[in-house]
């Protein structure tokens, strides 16, 4: 199985008194990844589809587990893979690490929405195609 990796930087403003990051912050940092899988493996910027095409995966289902804390200046990596490639939605995970130690696994469910009416609509396969290859193996 292949997954997208990537990395993002904990700013100072995006920790709390007790010097981690604040737990809603790791939602901003779960959808930067989101959008950074669009561009980086499937080819697409993701405000390109939603302006544009008018077709957007909002979120509809979340699982979060917070296993270590992330502070000012680290560089966790990220591991993308696809866990369920439905007709109209698809589940991620990602795992996100310092060194080698799991700080955050979560799996987000999107449904593929026409955005104009605001309607479930089937996954375009020139996408599918790109998210079968990071998807997991049964």
């Amino acid at each position: 199985m292949s997954v997208f990796e990537t990395r993002f930087q904990v700013r100072f403003g995006h920790v709390d008194p007790a010097g981690i990051v604040y737990y809603p912050r790791i939602f901003d940092y779960l959808h930067e990844v989101f959008e950074e899988v669009w561009e980086g493996h499937v080819g697409v910027r993701y405000d390109h589809l939603v302006m544009e095409e008018r077709l957007g995966f909002p979120l509809v289902h979340s699982e979060v587990d917070f296993r270590h804390p992330m502070r000012f200046g680290d560089r966790p990596r990220v591991a993308v893979s696809c866990t369920r490639l439905g007709r109209s939605s698809l589940a991620l995970r990602y795992r996100i690490r310092l060194a080698e130690e799991l700080c955050v696994e979560a799996k987000m469910t999107t449904a593929c929405v026409q955005l104009d009416e605001m309607r479930a609509v089937e996954i375009p396969q020139r996408f599918r195609a790109r998210f079968e290859e990071i998807q997991e193996s049964s």
